[in-house]
């Protein structure tokens, strides 16, 4: 189903256009996580974020932003840690159909 769809090594998207709802399903599911509402409130508030700042986001500039859209109880590295475990950041961005962020390892 997703045969057409071109990632690189890590598993990130090389075609932003390609990026759909169904995708990031499919690409969080190889990743062993079933997207709730909390997950997909981060997924549009990072594919949101890149549009505007062209990046996507390291840990500190990504709590800041969910802290300041979504509250400061989610704006909290703990509480994305428990959404997408591991580097929140990347794990996040891969699902999101974003480039992995530049300051992630």
């Amino acid at each position: 189903m997703f045969d057409h769809v071109n990632l690189d090594q890590e598993g990130y998207l090389l075609d932003l256009s390609q990026w759909s709802s169904e995708l990031a399903i499919h690409i969080a599911e190889m990743e062993n996580i079933e997207l709730t509402q909390a997950h997909w409130e981060i997924i549009h508030l990072l594919r949101a974020f890149y549009q505007e700042y062209e990046l996507s986001p390291s840990m500190r500039p990504l709590t800041k932003a969910v802290g300041k859209k979504l509250g400061s109880d989610k704006g909290k590295s703990i509480y994305l840690m428990k959404l997408f475990p591991g580097s929140p950041p990347k794990l996040a961005a891969k699902i999101a159909g974003l480039p992995k962020p530049a300051n992630c390892i």
